[in-house]
């Protein structure tokens, strides 16, 4: 259980290292009617690679086709060398692996005169410490099949028919219009592909955006950092350390003073190179990405999960002893700086087990926002407030005296937080259910467990449900005090909570509850819903064919870039799209088109395309409406509207996340003058 915790609370240090492995594909032809396709892997010391027959657990190795012919698979994917099996703690199962190196080597028979195949290997690896994520390695190759004898005097005339068409289709791919209208120099289509980014540009930008959105994001991260000093992991060190450094220069307070501040932007240091190395190593699209894929989805909800029992008690989270001891050993045989940048570590280190959860949920919200530098702001202002207190008891001693003491109100923070932890884990498994169409957590099943979790919280805060870690109380004679009695800020936050529960109970027959929009799944998900609302419907949910039938009935477009896991998506839909007049002009006026960037729906075949000097393949709906987004209008964040004539020209400029009513009726009215001139 230990490793399976550090594991959930190390993912963005273990995605930083697919360089320990690499895999090399070859092809050779091993017999007349046969090659072998092999991918040639390097391990680094430390690492395992799994076998293509792991089934407990772990990411085995597995050979995937995109494209074939002329060819058949001919046995499964093998490896060069016996697996080794070990048990192992973390999976719970006796798994097999590959060590140091390992060549894996799929059969392919040859079925015609030429052959071509494309696919990729996956692969899962782990050291004892973290796992990266399923990792592909893609491949591509065509050569000279086999000879087939000729063909009867009665065939020719078949065969010789059946060549014309193959190679018409050949002069003429099938797909012409998917695969050659994503590539941004295209003109097909009217030009519906081409990039506008200046034609929006000139039409003026959203001034401001980008820095309310980093703003919100730091607020974010302060308002973190007030939580999470308030847990027993933090609270009570703020005291003993700020006397540490006044008395270590009792002869010199400004001395004092000075190394709890130095000590006080050590942690902000710390915290930041964090939040810097997760925008460093990911960016803003492979994290907006990540927001959308089920397997990291599902690894959130279980993070979450797993971190809510911890604050509820049911284990502690902590990390190997021996680093905490190795830092604070180093901090004590050091002077100066070094040492309190190492005493600042050491904090960090002795408060994970509170701290993580809560670094844990801001990382992934922050670096999911779509803001490159989201995580390196979010977590400046986590640290700046966990920092405030030291550097400011220090300045002010006598405030120590007027500070809380310690106590169970801490334990109270703590299970608080597991509530409100277990809520948001069920957010992440809605994305990932919506996003792959799973339908196990439609939006009553998901305001049913809110309904429950709150209404529990407001128990645990009138004293009705206790536990682990929840201390008993003692009168001043010392003996364990029976009749509870609740304070008046606990009964007030359980108020709120009970009254919050209550709120959302109308949701379960169609209310809007727009307080919960955002996190909830979607109306149409509600299967039994007494509503009224009727809600913007999209005319399509295919870029091509939405602007045909734009040009059809002669109106404008309104492309509407969002996301099943998109939270201020939900929020604009509930708070903006539900106002009638706005809902009317969308409905009369414009012909909608909704394209969801995380639509797991696989394309008919992949469509390679070259982003950035780099080749890559589109392999899902969301996928092509992602590049779609990138290529044509230079954004990648949702909600993004934009409005287009029939030839694919931008009517106004883009617009972005914001709820003023007045100012999204400009925006469309704008749009349709300008068409209509």
């Amino acid at each position: 259980m230990k490793k399976i915790i550090f594991i959930l609370s190390a993912v963005f240090t273990a995605l930083a290292l697919h360089a320990q492995i690499s895999f090399t594909p070859s092809v050779k032809q091993t017999a007349p009617d046969e090659i072998t396709i092999s991918f040639a892997g390097k391990i680094s010391s430390g690492w395992h690679v799994y076998s293509p027959t792991e089934a407990n657990g772990p990411t085995p190795a597995t050979f995937n086709i995109d494209k074939i012919q002329g060819a058949k698979l001919a046995g499964p994917l093998k490896a060069d060398k016996p697996a080794t099996k070990k048990y192992e703690e973390m999976f719970e199962a006796e798994v097999s692996f590959y060590e140091g190196s390992v060549v894996f080597s799929q059969k392919l028979k040859l079925t015609d005169k030429t052959y071509s195949v494309e696919g990729y290997l996956e692969y899962g690896a782990c050291n004892d410490e973290s796992c990266i994520p399923p990792t592909a390695v893609e491949f591509k190759y065509s050569g000279k099949g086999i000879d087939l004898p000729a063909p009867a005097a009665s065939d020719e005339k078949a065969a010789e028919k059946a060549e014309e068409q193959q190679q018409e289709s050949a002069e003429a791919p099938a797909d012409t219009l998917q695969a050659d209208s994503v590539k941004a120099d295209v003109k097909a289509d009217g030009g519906i592909w081409t990039p506008v980014i200046d034609e929006l540009n000139s039409f003026g930008s959203e001034e401001g955006d980008s820095d309310s959105s980093l703003w919100k994001i730091f607020m974010l991260g302060i308002l973190g950092g007030f939580i999470a000093l308030l847990t027993p992991c933090v609270w009570p060190i703020i005291p003993m350390t700020v006397s540490f450094f006044l008395k270590r220069a009792k002869d010199d307070k400004k001395k004092g003073v000075r190394d709890a501040m130095t000590y006080g932007l050590s942690i902000i240091v710390i915290y930041l190179v964090l939040g810097l190395a997760v925008t460093l190593l990911f960016g803003a699209s492979a994290l907006n990405a990540m927001s959308t894929n089920a397997v990291f989805n599902i690894f959130f909800f279980l993070l979450l999960v797993v971190f809510g029992a911890s604050f509820l008690g049911g284990f502690e989270i902590v990390l190997p002893s021996k680093w905490t001891n190795a830092v604070d050993s180093k901090a004590s045989s050091t002077t100066g700086l070094l040492s309190i940048f190492l005493m600042a570590f050491t904090l960090v280190l002795v408060s994970f087990s509170c701290t993580g959860p809560i670094i844990g949920f801001l990382l992934v919200e922050m670096g999911t926002s779509g803001n490159i530098v989201g995580p390196a702001v979010g977590m400046f202002g986590f640290a700046l407030a966990l920092a405030l207190p030291f550097t400011l008891f220090a300045v002010f001693p006598t405030w120590l005296k007027s500070a809380p003491k310690s106590g169970n109100w801490m334990n109270n923070v703590k299970v608080t937080l597991g509530f409100i932890e277990l809520a948001f884990a069920l957010k992440f498994l809605s994305v990932a259910d919506l996003a792959y169409g799973w339908g196990i957590l439609d939006r009553e099943t998901f305001l049913s467990l809110w309904i429950v979790l709150f209404a529990l919280l407001g128990c645990y805060l009138m004293g009705w449900i206790r536990f682990p870690h929840d201390e008993d109380e003692w009168d001043e004679m010392g003996e364990k005090i029976i009749n509870h009695r609740t304070p008046v800020t606990k009964f007030f936050i359980a108020l709120c909570s009970f009254a919050f529960a209550v709120y959302m109970v109308p949701g379960l027959w169609g209310a809007p509850c727009k307080a919960v929009s955002a996190f909830a799944p979607p109306m149409n998900t509600q299967d039994f819903n007494l509503a009224k609302t009727e809600h913007i419907e999209p005319q399509a949910l295919d870029y091509e064919a939405g602007m045909m039938a734009a040009k059809g009935v002669g109106k404008p477009v309104m492309i509407d870039f969002t996301g099943f896991g998109c939270v201020n998506c939900r929020k604009m839909e509930a708070a903006v799209w539900t106002d009638e007049s706005v809902k009317k002009i969308i409905t009369e006026d414009y012909v909608l088109i909704q394209l969801f960037v995380d639509d797991k729906t696989p394309l008919p075949e992949p469509i390679e395309v070259v982003e950035n000097g780099q080749t890559r393949k589109l392999r899902t709906v969301g996928d092509k409406w992602s590049y779609l987004q990138r290529t044509k209008f230079g954004s990648n964040t949702q909600p993004f509207y934009v409005l287009l004539d029939n030839e694919g020209h931008p009517l106004n400029t883009s617009y972005s996340y914001d709820e003023d009513i007045e100012k999204y009726l400009d925006f469309l009215t704008t749009g349709l003058k300008n068409y209509k001139k």
